[in-house]
């Protein structure tokens, strides 16, 4: 791998982590909107997608596997301090920071070979990204909930994981349409146009 490549990666882990992280601290934050259970989580997890597109896009789907698999055990530290940092006992810490990085890993990887898939099939810009969002956002949110509150101890998770996990995967769905998809288009613009001048 050369340096780079090397480069690109550990920004790209670097960003995911950090986007990871923040997750978790707002998925401990739960939010009553029109009436549907959600989290704070719903409003900043898209980037993940985002970015995952994007680099697949300029970069390859090899770049993209690779931040994914550098990322995931970050992102257990990561996601297990965070919930450890807010008062949680380690073993709910764990439970819940093994889920996001799994959730997280598991999701984007689907999101890799969903976006590569729809895009070499079909050349409108916006469709790879619209369909794969949906896609990585059902498995990531389940994937998450299912794994950090089913049968917990925190008996409001236990029993309203799988209607927040709707509610949650839905407002992500529209979220990612509405605002983050456009946010893609303009930085695939921008960004295919600075490798042009280069």
């Amino acid at each position: 791998m050369n340096k780079n490549n090397l480069n690109l990666i550990l920004i790209l882990v670097l960003l995911h982590i950090s986007i990871t992280t923040l997750s978790n601290a707002l998925v401990a934050i739960p939010l009553t909107l029109y009436g549907y259970k959600i989290t704070w989580a719903a409003f900043s997890f898209p980037l993940v997608v985002v970015a995952t597109d994007l680099t697949v896009r300029l970069l390859g789907k090899s770049i993209a596997r690779k931040t994914i698999t550098y990322a995931y055990p970050l992102a257990i530290i990561s996601s297990v301090l965070i919930v450890y940092i807010e008062g949680n006992l380690l073993s709910v810490a764990f439970r819940i920071g093994l889920a996001s990085a799994t959730a997280y890993a598991f999701g984007t990887l689907i999101d890799i070979y969903a976006f590569q898939f729809i895009r070499e099939k079909y050349s409108a810009w916006w469709l790879a990204p619209a369909l794969s969002t949906v896609i990585s956002n059902i498995i990531d949110s389940y994937t998450f909930f299912f794994a950090a509150f089913s049968g917990s101890d925190d008996q409001y998770m236990a029993l309203n994981w799988f209607e927040i996990a709707g509610t949650q995967t839905i407002l992500k769905i529209i979220i990612g349409l509405v605002f983050f998809l456009p946010t893609y288009g303009v930085l695939l613009n921008f960004l295919l146009k600075r490798i042009v001048k280069k």
